[in-house]
């Protein structure tokens, strides 16, 4: 039997342990194979040669990580068991400074994933369920454009009444019956600029339906809610595309508010463009929710 050890050096043993070791007898219950023992700041391995340096491998990504973002959640372990990623093969050195002087880095693994994605795709299509940051990292990477001046404008959109955009019935003006439905890309966008510093002309927050007709050049174009778009709005969106534009389609597919007899032209998308050179993909998890612990478990609750 072949035995082994690591030593922790400079990091505190709960941030790798976890509250209750539920992090490291996470560890232990993936390494059925080895005997993984815990003294202090000393992790005693005994068993398979093999299996032992699997272990240091990922023990040493999970520490990489925990130095990179002074963090390391469970779901961020989970991603590196069942992913089979490390830290190097999504090395991304991305970072935004935000309102307040704050630092706006991606929080999980698939966050790095679609940063990168996005580096080397005009067209990113992220789906998955709410609370993973889809839409707000979208928003991130479109900002750093902007201020890299890569593109000259952002235009943020979305379905704005998820089963046909009549915006009529409401009072006021025309930012009056937008407000409730572009509320959350305000929000994003705040957390980024000082309202007295975001210059409205190069920020452009519309309906999906004020699309029609245009070609978006030189822009970053961020399609939010895409699961409530039809075949017919997605097709119209997408044909927007201009020279020198990035497209991000963010959606959640388990949320579709479209009458049962039209198909969502965001599910419709992924079955038809999933073989085009150019085009990116993404699909996040429930383990890449970063809101409130509860959010995952209502989640699995409403799958079930």
């Amino acid at each position: 039997m072949f035995k082994d050890k690591i030593i922790l050096n400079s990091i505190n043993p709960i941030d790798i342990y976890g509250a209750n070791d539920e992090k490291i007898n996470l560890l232990k219950s993936h390494f059925k194979n080895i005997i993984i023992t815990v003294r202090g700041l000393e992790i005693f391995l005994s068993g398979e040669k093999k299996e032992i340096q699997n272990f240091k491998r990922l023990f040493n990504n999970l520490v990489a990580y925990l130095h990179e973002y002074n963090e390391l959640h469970v779901r961020d372990i989970e991603h590196f068991l069942y992913t089979k990623q490390c830290v190097d093969d999504i090395n991304v050195d991305f970072s935004l400074i935000g309102r307040n002087g704050l630092v706006i880095k991606p929080r999980t693994i698939n966050q790095k994933k679609m940063i990168q994605l996005s580096l080397n795709s005009d067209l990113l299509f992220v789906t998955g369920p709410a609370g993973t940051g889809k839409t707000y990292m979208a928003i991130v990477l479109a900002v750093k454009a902007l201020r890299e001046k890569r593109v000259k404008k952002i235009i943020l959109t979305r379905p704005a009444i998820e089963a046909g955009e009549n915006l009529g019935f409401l009072p006021g003006d025309l930012d009056d019956k937008l407000s409730p439905y572009m509320t959350p890309l305000y929000e994003a966008l705040s957390d980024i600029f000082e309202s007295k510093k975001k210059n409205n002309q190069q920020i452009e927050i519309v309906p999906l339906a004020f699309m029609r007709g245009r070609t978006l050049d030189n822009a970053f174009v961020i399609l939010d809610e895409a699961q409530n778009t039809t075949i017919e709005q997605m097709k119209m969106f997408l044909t927007r595309m201009g020279e020198s534009a990035q497209f991000i389609i963010c959606g959640d597919p388990s949320q579709i508010d479209l009458p049962k007899s039209q198909k969502s032209g965001l599910v419709h998308a992924f079955s038809i463009l999933n073989s085009i050179d150019g085009i990116s993909f993404i699909k996040f998890g429930e383990n890449d929710i970063i809101r409130h612990k509860l959010v995952k478990r209502i989640i699995k609750a409403y799958k079930k």
